[in-house]
């Protein structure tokens, strides 16, 4: 499948504070990531991006924005990565469009073995009953 691409132009990214331990230096260094990106803006076809916001995803804003925080890794640059990579595998499961589902019916032989199932499960039923003097 071909693999979409998004121009860095299209997304932001704010260095933030990484929450959570990491003694001295997470209260000094903002190696967390917080990449925003617009799906209505974006250059993605009609169809993708309805795919896209389709989604029930709770990074996905009512407005249509993405915002994706990446705060794993020890460096910038390193979290920078993940949040791209991440943010084209959110917008690459939704590029193929679903195949479409067509009704089928029952095989004759299915029928048959759903109704002696039932029949042999109600003579069971039958069997519980008080036995008469």
């Amino acid at each position: 499948m071909p693999r979409i691409e998004i121009p860095p132009t299209e997304y932001d990214l704010t260095a933030i504070r990484a929450q959570g331990a990491g003694g001295q230096n997470v209260n000094k260094v903002s190696s967390a990531i917080q990449l925003r990106f617009d799906v209505h803006a974006s250059s993605l076809s009609e169809a993708v991006k309805a795919r896209v916001l389709a989604l029930a995803d709770s990074r996905i804003t009512d407005d249509g924005v993405i915002v994706i925080k990446a705060q794993t890794q020890r460096t910038q640059e390193a979290n920078k990565r993940e949040a791209i990579e991440r943010l084209h595998e959110l917008v690459q499961s939704v590029a193929v469009p679903p195949r479409k589902r067509y009704t089928t019916r029952p095989t004759l032989a299915s029928k048959k073995r759903r109704l002696e199932g039932k029949t042999i499960r109600g003579q069971v039923k039958a069997l519980r009953g008080k036995i008469p003097d």
